[in-house]
Order: structure tokens, then C-alpha cells, then sequence
């Protein structure tokens, strides 16, 4: 035993354990989650007129005397398991916004919707793949002495791709601002078309929401440049959202023209800075606007909402746009594995950071993400349901939800006491998400054959 690594005596004394099947539930019912959450405590469920006990849970049975909860971490790279479940939770978010269902009705299919993605602006030209990245005629250099051209065909996966021609010409700090605003570029541009469907039709801003309701999904991607662009599904509704049937004059060709308006005249000016100046930051030039059909023709909607979902699983250290953790100190900064160009940006969130004018923006707490402070997946009220709402519905099909039953009451008393795993619970966790994985894919592709052969599912 003593020659055996580490993680195999640990394996080893898991399996020996006497509660060690009811330790295995414990970690399937997490999915294989790589970084459970430890809980001590109980939950006793009464009847609400009598205060008769229903149902007692208490983790005193529990091996170790703790039950294991998911992390919910969306990120692939920190937990696979719960990302595989976060990216299919948005995908049925995204999907019922564009197709209906999850209590949205069908008929939002019929509505003016987009699919719309916003760009950040050029802070300076940097290598691009596919094509000859910068050609020049001829061989002029910046101030520093580096070529302004590149002649070069760069594969996409080429590391060079997305750095800057010039990394002393390059506007960290209008990056790193822009990135600290894009929130609020995204609110003002919300407002603004808005404001610019109200004016096309002849209505007073304040007397919007009284014909129409724009409701929205959007998704922060990190471009190879590590800028962040927006996607966003766009519909209009009526004034109570995916209930009413927008207004006649709501049309998907007025919508597009909405969003270009507003994309091309939102700005926002940043505070003054002796170190910087004042920066009026606005949407790149590149706005895309496409009208998503009912009838098949374009986009489709699943393609959509899987593209969404997909996304918000990736992490900053998997775009190779930041780190998935905080950066405490300005070494940390040197130590992260990034490019030079993320780590010229992450240092930059760190000196804007110490600028008094610049404090509430909290650059240095988020420099780990280059300054982007929003969250990756935002929508309005109104779009579709929400991720409680699925989690609930999970739980409640699941059989895990009693406290909510008419006529009862729940006395929960819990308190957290640990997280992650043992080296040879980690190794036994992995297997059993491998596990599940391969089933998920199995029964997918079985679904999938049944789909294309319709008769076998009747022999």
C-alpha cells in the first residue's frame, strides 16, 4: 500500500469505507461534479395546521456526516459536469424565448425577432487569420520601428492571431475602459431602440410601453483580439410581453433598422483622467442584424440557442481571453498563464485601478476578465423563464422538492463545511461523470436513429 501513489491508497480507503455505496449516490446525484459543496445540517418538513412531522433529513446518516451538492459552476475548465448542465439549462432558456414553451406561449415564433451581434471598436490593428492578414506595398513602420503591414496567411489556431502589430501603438487603457462601460453601452443601447422604433411611428418615448415591449437574451463572447462582442436574440412583443401580439408597425425590417440606428449613435464618455483624457466609447462598426423566420428560411433557432448555450460554458482560460480566477496582487498578474497581450491588458486593470477617477469601476477586482464586469448571459424580464424556474422544475421532476406542497411547512437547518474532493475521491468523481457522459451520448444517438427510422421504434 505504502508504494502506492497517493490517489490510489485514498481510492482504496473510499472503497473500504462501510457507506461507500451510499457515498456513490451521493456523487452521481451531483453529475460527477469535480468541486461538490460540503452541507451539515437537516430538513423537516410539517404539516402546516397540525405540526405533525411529514418528513425528517438528516445528514447524520450521511457518510462523513455531510451531504454533497453541486458547485454550479458554469465554467467547463473549472467543472465540466455542472457547465455540461448550466449550458443545457440556457439552451432551453434561450430556446423558449424564440420557440415558446417553459410557460412562454408558441406563438412568440410569429414575432419580429433577431439575431443581432454588436462588435467592440479597433483600439488598434492587430494579426488576423485566414486571408493575407495586412498587406502593405510598402514597408512603413510605426514610431517604435515595427512594421504597419503583415503579408502573412495565418492559420486560425496561430498563436500570433488576435496579438497587436504593435504593442506600444496598442490603446490598452481605451480597452480596458471599454470593457468596464460595455454594460452600460448595452443599456443605452436597449434604450435606443427604443427610443428609435417610438420615433419611426410616430410615438412619444414615454408612451412605448404602451404599444410594444422589447424583450432580449445576450451573451458576451470574447473575440481572439480579447475584446468582448455581443450576440443577442431581440423580439418584440406586445405591451405585456410574449403574451400580446406586437403592434402592426412592429416589423422585423423596422426592428433592424432600430438596432443599426441605436448602434451607431450610443456613446458614452468616460470620466476625466490626467493619465488618459476623456474617451467617448461607442459599438465598433461592424453591427449585425439578422431576422430569425418561422418558416425554416435563415438562421435556425436551435442553431441559436445552442450557439448561446455553448458559449457561456467557456471560460476565460479556455477563450485564452483571462483567467477563471481573481488576481489579488500585481504579482498574480505575472504569474497567470495568458499571452502578452492579456497580460498587458490585465496590468492595465491593474494601474487604472489605483486612479482615483477610476475606482468605481473596480478595474483591479476584475482584471482577470480584462475589466469586462458584466455578467456572460444577460436578458430582460419578459424574454423567457429564468434559471430558477428550471432548476425548481429539475428538482420537483427529480422528486427533491417537498417543502412547497400545500399545507406544509419546512424547518431547514444547514450550514456549509467544506468543498471539493479527496485526491481518490476526485479520481472516482471523474469516472462516474465519464460515465454519464457516455450514457447521455448513447441514448442521444439512439434518439437520433429512432428519429430517422421511425418504424424501428414500433417493431
Amino acid at each position: 500500500m505504502r508504494q502506492l501513489p497517493e490517489t490510489d491508497r485514498d481510492a482504496i480507503r473510499i472503497a473500504q469505507d462501510p457507506q461507500f455505496t451510499r457515498w456513490l449516490e451521493q456523487i452521481t446525484a451531483t453529475g460527477g461534479c469535480s468541486h461538490p459543496v460540503h452541507l451539515s445540517g437537516s430538513t423537516t418538513i410539517l404539516d402546516g395546521t397540525t405540526g405533525e412531522i411529514i418528513r425528517h433529513y438528516d445528514t447524520r446518516t450521511e457518510p462523513g456526516e455531510r451531504l454533497l451538492v453541486r458547485c454550479r459552476n458554469r465554467r467547463a475548465t473549472v467543472c465540466a459536469p455542472c457547465s455540461r448542465l448550466h449550458a443545457g439549462d440556457t439552451f432551453h432558456l434561450v430556446r423558449a424565448g424564440l420557440l415558446g414553451g417553459k410557460s412562454v406561449p408558441a406563438t412568440v415564433r410569429d414575432r419580429p425577432r433577431l439575431f443581432v451581434t454588436l462588435t467592440a471598436p479597433s483600439f488598434g490593428p492587430v494579426h488576423g487569420a485566414g486571408a493575407r492578414c495586412r498587406p502593405r506595398r510598402d514597408r512603413a513602420r510605426c514610431e517604435h520601428g515595427r512594421l504597419l503591414g503583415c503579408g502573412a496567411v495565418h492559420d486560425t489556431n496561430d498563436a500570433v492571431v488576435g496579438q497587436p502589430l504593435c504593442a506600444d501603438c496598442y490603446d490598452y487603457p481605451a480597452h480596458v475602459l471599454w470593457h468596464a462601460h460595455a454594460g452600460k453601452l448595452w443599456d443605452r443601447f436597449v434604450i435606443g431602440v427604443r427610443r428609435q422604433l417610438a420615433s419611426a411611428v410616430g410615438v412619444t418615448q414615454s408612451r412605448f410601453p404602451d404599444h410594444a415591449r422589447l424583450s432580449f437574451a445576450r451573451v458576451a463572447e470574447y473575440q481572439k483580439r480579447a475584446a468582448v462582442h455581443v450576440h443577442a436574440v431581440v423580439r418584440l412583443d406586445g405591451p405585456n410581453g410574449p403574451t400580446n401580439e406586437p403592434p402592426t408597425w412592429g416589423t422585423a425590417d423596422r426592428l433592424i433598422d432600430a438596432v443599426r440606428a441605436s448602434a451607431n449613435r450610443v456613446v458614452i464618455r468616460t470620466a476625466y483622467s490626467p493619465a488618459v483624457g476623456q474617451l467617448d466609447l461607442r459599438w465598433g462598426v461592424q453591427v449585425d442584424a439578422r431576422p430569425l423566420h418561422a418558416d425554416g428560411l435563415g438562421l435556425d433557432d436551435d442553431a441559436v440557442a445552442a450557439y448561446i448555450a455553448k458559449y457561456v460554458t467557456k471560460g476565460a482560460g479556455e477563450t485564452g481571453a483571462g483567467s477563471d480566477y481573481r488576481l489579488t496582487t500585481w504579482d498574480d498578474v505575472g504569474s497567470v498563464h495568458v499571452t502578452d497581450h492579456v497580460r498587458a491588458l490585465m496590468r492595465t486593470c491593474w494601474r487604472l485601478g489605483g486612479l482615483p477617477e477610476y475606482k468605481p469601476l473596480r478595474t483591479r477586482a476584475w482584471a482577470h476578465t480584462l475589466g469586462y464586469r458584466g455578467h456572460i448571459l444577460t436578458k430582460s424580464r419578459a424574454y423567457s423563464t429564468t434559471y430558477a424556474a428550471l432548476r425548481a422544475d429539475r428538482a420537483e421532476h427529480q422528486g427533491h422538492v417537498h417543502s412547497d406542497s400545500p399545507g406544509t411547512a419546512a424547518d431547514a437547518r444547514w450550514r456549509y463545511v467544506g468543498s471539493g474532493h479527496t485526491p481518490g475521491a476526485a479520481l472516482l468523481a471523474a469516472g462516474i461523470a465519464e460515465d454519464l457522459a457516455a450514457n447521455r451520448e448513447t441514448a442521444r444517438e439512439e434518439l437520433a436513429a429512432v428519429r430517422c427510422w421511425p418504424g424501428v421504434a414500433s417493431k
